[in-house]
């Protein structure tokens, strides 16, 4: 209840004017203490009426304080019997806050870490942004359940303030131990065929473990043991290790695990390192010139990673002249450089038109049909001299190649299309302007008007031409790999005749694919991790596969079906996994892929501790400690205190105490002037007869 005034003259100065001369009347009769104190009496009660106070009567209603338990799920939060403590702590304080008067609770759950953006247990910036949503000065106080790893300290240290007492209760106990491998260095890339460092280090920690123990590291790559040596404990060390092929290679150290150990998570460290090739190395021998014949040299010279060696042989030793020797300018083709002694440097070798004709021996084919099948790559780009006399298929390369001159050329104008086989295969699915985008009226490329006719005897036809004959077939020989293209037309495309096509990513695809780029393989088995799920990617040229064999970390294996997604992909997305190195099998095919790898903030340390939070919640007035005490088995569940605002500590032996709700909201505000109508009147003709007589008198 209170009182309060609403004058009723509206001209307020005048009001005060009044009440100020009425003053001053009274001042002067106590001052020359004279008789006429009912003047002023008067002017005070009449004063008083004009004033018109009222009285006021509001009925409010408490609001109720929020207290924040935090309820902390991340990956270190699994070890031992963390996560029971953590959940009988919570219950007993959602039970306790149940009890108090005015209390609100709102849980903030930690998601399991390691798997999302943000890698690590980050409460205090949880804590934040759940206290930005509760109305100011009703926060009762923020209790963290967890065993004190949080990665966000530093970074909040001197931005987190918190108007309420914070309390860390801490599920792990003093007595843990461990043994863990971290990474110090290693490197993200790394030539093929060269060697690589690693540095890591060795540590135990927690009471009653060796400083100084020497103990035996395992080194596996891609599941393979290649070393083992022995480690001191403590010490930094550096192994070196081969980069063995282009794409990913896992690199997998460990140790063993020992009696009593927290956890073994952290005794395995798992490095990948991509293979690359530092040079791409390509000879490009062109024979019969042609319109297109610098098209192969400047797709080659645009791409950064290929060193080019080209040569164009424009004067074979049958064609005779008159022109001396000593005045040709021309370089001598340098046969037994190239084709013996470096052949061998070579990713890739060209023949772009070439016809035999006595320029290279036919001795010489032999090193390359010897060098294919040990892991080169040849691509002949054919055009008439394919189906003539001379032509590579009548050299050590013929039982190489996927397809056989019948002898004719077929010259009318076709368009390029691809296969059914075409649209699984890497090298020419999804081409722009494909029928497989969506054209009902074939690809939207331009015609090109010659192909050799030939028979195909193996590979893949990826492309036909007219007449549904082959025109790019692609094929693997033992470890090397051939590509045959059987128009001299495709600078068309280049060119822009009527439109012209996809060139540069057909050619491109073409030229990687021999050079064997793992995204190009037509047989692939891929896996990465989205969020909390394990996405498994497969590339084929079947029409149907097996289930998928997932073996994990602990050896345990199950099936997933595939189900296709496109022309020649397959996938599944595989849920509920942990932490660590899985195979996965299908067929032929083996790939290993690392789930988790957000985590290692969580096992890099996961003794629990009290530091960390410990600093925090003594600025609040709050404190940290651990639920299970040493020397004892079971946990001190601490009970719930209301506290008002004014104190230093809001904690003591047993208990934590949290903010009493001091706000309220005003429910119905009832408001009677005291001296309304007929009852201000009467008081003011009362006053004035009275004053009257007196006056008389």
């Amino acid at each position: 209840m209170s009182i309060s005034f609403q004058p009723l003259l509206p001209d307020l100065p005048f009001f005060a004017t009044l009440l100020v001369l009425t003053l001053l009347g009274l001042a002067q009769l106590l001052v020359s203490r004279g008789r006429a104190w009912y003047r002023p009496l008067a002017a005070s009660v009449l004063a008083l009426l004009l004033a018109n106070p009222i009285w006021q009567n509001d009925r409010t209603e408490t609001l109720p304080n929020t207290l924040l338990v935090v309820d902390d799920r991340s990956e270190s939060q699994t070890l031992g019997d963390r996560a029971d403590l953590t959940t009988r702590t919570r219950d007993h304080i959602l039970e306790q806050a149940a009890n108090l008067p005015d209390i609100t609770v709102k849980t903030l759950t930690i998601s399991p870490d390691g798997l999302d953006d943000k890698p690590g247990t980050r409460i205090l910036e949880a804590v934040q942004q759940a206290v930005e949503e509760i109305p100011e000065n009703r926060l009762a106080g923020a209790v963290i359940i967890s065993d004190g790893r949080l990665h966000d300290t530093d970074a909040l240290k001197q931005s987190f303030k918190l108007d309420a007492p914070l309390h860390g209760l801490i599920t792990g106990t003093d007595r843990e131990v461990d043994r863990r491998l971290t990474l110090v260095s290693a490197p993200k890339f790394g030539i093929v065929g060269e060697e690589q460092t690693i540095r890591f280090r060795l540590d135990q920690q927690g009471r009653n473990t060796p400083l100084d123990e020497t103990l035996r590291v395992l080194i596996k790559r891609d599941g393979e043991i290649i070393n083992e040596l022995p480690v001191r404990t403590g010490t930094e060390t550096e192994i070196k290790v081969e980069i063995p092929h282009r794409g990913q290679s896992l690199f997998e150290l460990s140790i063993a695990s020992f009696p009593g150990e927290l956890t073994d998570v952290n005794n395995q460290l798992i490095v990948p390192i991509d293979g690359i090739r530092e040079n791409l190395r390509v000879l490009l021998v062109s024979g019969t010139p042609h319109p297109g014949e610098r098209t192969w040299r400047n797709l080659l010279k645009s791409d950064a990673s290929v060193d080019l060696v080209h040569f164009t042989i424009l004067r074979p030793p049958d064609k005779q002249d008159s022109t001396p020797v000593n005045q040709l300018s021309l370089i001598a083709f340098p046969t037994r450089e190239l084709f013996a002694e470096k052949i061998n440097q070579f990713d890739l070798i060209i023949f772009d038109r070439y016809k035999r004709r006595g320029v290279l021996p036919l001795l010489y084919f032999d090193n390359i049909a010897r060098y294919v099948r040990e892991g080169g790559a040849i691509l002949v780009a054919a055009g008439p001299e394919y189906a003539d006399f001379g032509s590579l298929s009548e050299t050590s390369l013929s039982p190489l190649l996927p397809v056989k001159p019948s002898g004719g050329i077929l010259e009318t104008p076709f368009k390029a299309q691809t296969t059914d086989v075409g649209r699984k295969h890497p090298v020419s699915r999804n081409l722009p302007g494909d029928v497989s985008e969506g054209l009902s009226t074939g690809p939207d490329w331009s015609p090109w008007f010659r192909v050799v006719d030939t028979d195909p005897t193996g590979g893949d036809t990826v492309m036909k031409g007219a007449g549904d004959r082959p025109l790019l077939i692609l094929d693997r020989v033992d470890e090397g790999r051939i590509a045959v293209l059987l128009s001299d037309h495709v600078w068309l495309w280049q060119r822009g005749f009527q439109g012209g096509g996809p060139y540069l990513p057909l050619l491109r695809r073409v030229a990687h694919w021999l050079m064997k780029e793992p995204d190009l393989e037509e047989e692939r088995l891929t896996a990465r991790q989205d969020a909390r799920r394990l996405i498994v990617e497969r590339q084929s040229l079947e029409d149907s596969l097996p289930p998928l064999d997932l073996i994990a970390p602990n050896g345990d294996t199950t099936r997933h079906d595939l189900k296709q997604t496109g022309n020649g992909t397959w996938s599944a997305a595989i849920s509920g996994l942990s932490r660590g190195l899985y195979t996965l099998k299908n067929g032929d095919l083996t790939a290993t892929v690392i789930f988790g790898r957000g985590a290692e903030l969580e096992y890099k340390n996961p003794l629990s501790t009290t530091d960390l939070l410990a600093p925090h919640s003594e600025n609040t007035g709050g404190v940290t400690r651990r639920l299970i005490r040493e020397g004892s088995a079971s946990p001190a569940l601490p009970t719930l205190s209301l506290m008002s605002h004014d104190r230093r500590t809001y904690a003591g032996s047993g208990w934590l105490g949290v903010l009493e709700a001091t706000e309220t909201k005003v429910l119905e505000v009832r408001r009677i002037p005291i001296f309304t109508g007929w009852i201000g009147l009467l008081i003011a003709f009362a006053m004035l007869a009275w004053m009257w007589r007196r006056e008389g008198n």
